[in-house]
């Protein structure tokens, strides 16, 4: 099982704005709230699964759905509010060694990918583990250059790569969050930090009906391929 005791936490809020009630409209065959549980019902290394709301509607779908019911109060769901309360809240009432966040709005996780970050986290001692996204390409912040040489042209290969924060994953050590938390210190990057990357086609964040779109592209594009065998164009009498 492991050598620390991990709890699943599935933030969703009911009153999502840029995609309205998101995460109780299909995507594919099933509701968005039903992939991270089923996900996560997956994983031996979880105690328990929760779904962290304030919505007890959703709540209690969730529930028949597998997963655990975490009440959030109404104010830890405004617009204004991060990770970083609603996590806390869950703290302060779950016993555990971390809280794995798995972010419903990351429909393309596989488990495949969760075995090896629950894994990962087993394996070390870090205080935060951060999904990511790994790229090579020529990267800037506010207009300068991160991880090239404006002045010289290199193959995307030879480039150090850029990692991207995707939120699809996170792991907390439930200690050291609420002791900073209680410090008044931000815990959600708090102390050993460390980056997990994750594949870049199972790392969409859907936050707009454009992401929805891709998310949907991907379903249906990884339905089609255990089926149909790929298709090549026959090159013979071109030149």
């Amino acid at each position: 099982m492991g050598k620390y005791r991990m709890i699943a936490m599935i933030p969703a809020r009911l009153g999502s704005k840029r995609i309205p009630k998101k995460n109780l409209r299909y995507l594919g065959e099933k509701p968005l709230i039903q992939y991270p549980i089923d996900l996560a019902l997956q994983i031996p290394e979880f105690e328990s699964v929760w779904v962290n709301t304030e919505s007890r509607e959703l709540g209690y779908a969730a529930e028949k759905m597998g997963a655990r019911f975490h009440e959030r109060p109404p104010e830890f769901s405004a617009d204004n509010c991060t990770n970083r309360e609603f996590t806390y809240h869950f703290m302060c009432h779950h016993e555990c060694d971390y809280v794995i966040m798995v972010n419903s709005t990351s429909p393309l996780l596989s488990v495949d990918t969760i075995r090896r970050f629950v894994q990962f986290v087993n394996e070390h001692d870090y205080d935060t583990i951060l999904s990511t996204v790994s790229e090579k390409a020529e990267s800037f912040y506010m207009g300068k250059a991160l991880n090239f040489d404006l002045k010289r042209k290199v193959n995307s290969q030879m480039l150090e790569p850029v990692e991207k924060t995707v939120w699809a994953l996170t792991a907390w050590k439930r200690e050291t969050f609420m002791k900073l938390e209680q410090e008044g210190v931000c815990p959600v990057f708090g102390g050993v930090l460390k980056t997990f990357p994750i594949p870049k086609d199972e790392a969409c964040d859907l936050d707009t009906e454009e992401d929805w779109h891709i998310a949907e592209g991907a379903i249906k594009a990884r339905a089609l391929s255990g089926y149909a065998e790929p298709q090549y164009l026959n090159l013979e009498g071109m030149v």
